[in-house]
This record gives structure tokens, C-alpha cells and sequence, in this order.
């Protein structure tokens, strides 16, 4: 029969071994800040995952969507306009990126942000020759302002369970070396 402090210890080591298990059993975040670079370089990596909203969005043809329907998956949500320079210079590298990283582990989600007409949008990405990225879009803003999103273009990338890992403030080449690097490592990690 165990005395009271052999209980104690025994519960103190079941305790610790327990909270060693649950810690190993979270997914971590691979280390990606080491490999930015170019574009890249303003890719803010937060030192903890965070929540992304739950507000709903519209899909081209007008259902309600939230970015939990992309959990499982290594997620790039790019936030834009027709009306944003930038966003056309950055379209055709989210483009290349869906071509060649998007499939069961990854996907690149645009979401078009406020007024948007949706023959405008069908002629932007047609014009830009980015057609394979998603029409989605946000015409209240309400995903936009509960994401933070503070003008355009917006990047977010999002782990597979749904938070935010990273944000890139303004246009980048994400079909770079860089961009293609981190998003490789976060898809294996």
C-alpha cells in the first residue's frame, strides 16, 4: 500500500508523462522563417497559431462559405480587387503556385474584397491568364474586417487546422524559389 507521498509522486509522474504526450501530439509548425527571402522577406511568420474567423464568404455561384471548409489542407488565402494594381501583378504567381504545389495538401483560395462585378472578375483573372484560382468572394467585407485585413492585396496562409500562421502585407512572386520553399516544407511538415 502506497504511503501519501508515494501518491503524490506517482501522480506527479503520470501528470508529467501525460503533458509530454499531449505536447508531442500537437502538430508543429515547421520552421519557415529561415527561408524567406526576395518577396518573401515580408512574410510575417506569428510566433503562435491564431484563430481565423468563421465568417462566411460567397462562392462564385452564391453559396455561403467559411475558410474551415479548406481544414486539412495547407491554405494560401489571397485577398484582392479588380480595381488593385498590385493584385494583377500577384494573380499569375498565385496561378503558377495553384499549378503546381494545389491538389489534397494544398490550395490557393482568392477571395475578391468588396465591389467586385462578377463579369469583372471572370475578365480580370481571364486577362491575367489566372482562370484556375477561385472566384470567391467577400462583397460586405465582413470576412475581410474580422480577418484584419487593412488594404490590398492580403495574404494569409493557414495551417490544416485552420489558423493563421502567416500574413504577407502588399504584392509578392509567389512562384518564387522562396515562396515555393516555404509552402513545400509547410505541406510536409
Amino acid at each position: 500500500m502506497l504511503d501519501l507521498n508515494g501518491r503524490k509522486i506517482r501522480s506527479a509522474l503520470l501528470y508529467t508523462a501525460l503533458a509530454v504526450l499531449a505536447n508531442t501530439a500537437q502538430a508543429e509548425t515547421p520552421d519557415i522563417a529561415a527561408l524567406r527571402s526576395g518577396d518573401m522577406a515580408k512574410l510575417a511568420v506569428h510566433a503562435e497559431p491564431m484563430a481565423a474567423s468563421d465568417v462566411a464568404f460567397e462562392t462564385f455561384d452564391g453559396q455561403e462559405m467559411t475558410l474551415a471548409a479548406f481544414e486539412g489542407k495547407i491554405t494560401l488565402v489571397n485577398f484582392w480587387a479588380t480595381w488593385c494594381a498590385p493584385c494583377r501583378e500577384e494573380m499569375p504567381s498565385l496561378s503558377a503556385l495553384q499549378d503546381e504545389l494545389g491538389g489534397e495538401d494544398f490550395e490557393v483560395v482568392t477571395i475578391a474584397t468588396g465591389r467586385n462585378a462578377p463579369a469583372a472578375i471572370e475578365r480580370f483573372l481571364e486577362e491575367i491568364g489566372a482562370e484556375n484560382l477561385p472566384k470567391h468572394t467577400d462583397r460586405k467585407q465582413q470576412l475581410s474586417r474580422a480577418m484584419g485585413v487593412l488594404g490590398l492585396p492580403i495574404t494569409v496562409i493557414l495551417d490544416r487546422e485552420g489558423n493563421e500562421i502567416a500574413r504577407l502585407q502588399g504584392d509578392a512572386d509567389w512562384n518564387s524559389d522562396s515562396a515555393k520553399a516555404i509552402m513545400k516544407a509547410l505541406i510536409a511538415g
